[in-house]
């Protein structure tokens, strides 16, 4: 098994979440006592999260991809980005190492395409829902995204930010998931992605009127696909546009 790289931090709830899903998932998969090859490098989110509110896409992605080569110098074969949002920067991280970089919303709109849908509800950062760069991969993948409408998205993103990092689970944001989640379906959405790894921290599908897409899982399970896979690893993630903002 090839060895997995994970540039986590953001935030150690989430990354934590990945590292137990790629073991779980490797052990279901291999039996015995096997786990998944791994190396976490873990990134200051303080630093990043500061970045992302100034709209320093440039630094933040320079930050990642100092990352993402220390992940390769240290043996990773393949890198993973554990945050939706900072998937931003994905083609410079990409662009930066020789080895694959596995995009979140690839192996998400491969899961979605495969489950014969084409209109699904987004619930994510503000970064995410409102940057283009989420929903046009999504587009070129023949999938329309809906994200919610104001005073939802600043509810959601906020949950996000004031709880979910700060490993913080409510009852109450629970239920005002569950309310923006049904909205959504109503507006037309056949599914729901689960756009930011933290949000699996509260909700799940039985929260959902429609099907859920659970971005983190769908990630670390074609990771695992790549690093059993017998043929040698291609760069899996190509970049497809320079970053700059």
């Amino acid at each position: 098994m090839r060895t997995i790289g994970l540039i986590g931090g953001m935030s150690w709830e989430s990354s934590a979440e990945y590292y137990r899903l790629l073991n779980e998932e490797t052990r279901e998969r291999l039996g015995g006592h096997h786990c998944a090859p791994s190396l976490l490098l873990t990134v200051d989110f303080a630093e990043i999260e500061a970045m992302q509110r100034a709209g320093a896409w440039d630094a933040a992605g320079a930050r990642l991809s100092q990352a993402a080569v220390t992940l390769e110098k240290a043996g990773a074969d393949v890198v993973v980005l554990c945050t939706n949002t900072m998937h931003l920067v994905a083609d410079r991280i990409a662009a930066a190492i020789g080895v694959p970089f596995l995009h979140i919303v690839d192996a998400t709109a491969a899961r979605i395409t495969a489950a014969g849908l084409r209109t699904v509800g987004l619930l994510a950062t503000r970064y995410t829902m409102e940057h283009p760069f989420y929903r046009d991969l999504m587009r070129n993948h023949g999938i329309e995204v809906i994200v919610p409408d104001e005073p939802d998205r600043t509810l959601v993103h906020e949950v996000i930010y004031q709880e979910l990092t700060r490993n913080r689970i409510e009852p109450a944001s629970r239920v005002a998931y569950q309310k923006v989640m049904a909205g959504l379906a109503e507006r037309g959405a056949q599914a729901l992605i689960l756009g930011c790894t933290e949000i699996t921290l509260l909700v799940d599908e039985s929260d959902s009127p429609v099907p859920v897409f659970d971005s983190t899982r769908i990630h670390v399970e074609a990771a695992v696909d790549l690093a059993l896979s017998e043929d040698p690893p291609a760069r899996e993630y190509q970049p497809r546009r320079s970053v700059g903002g």
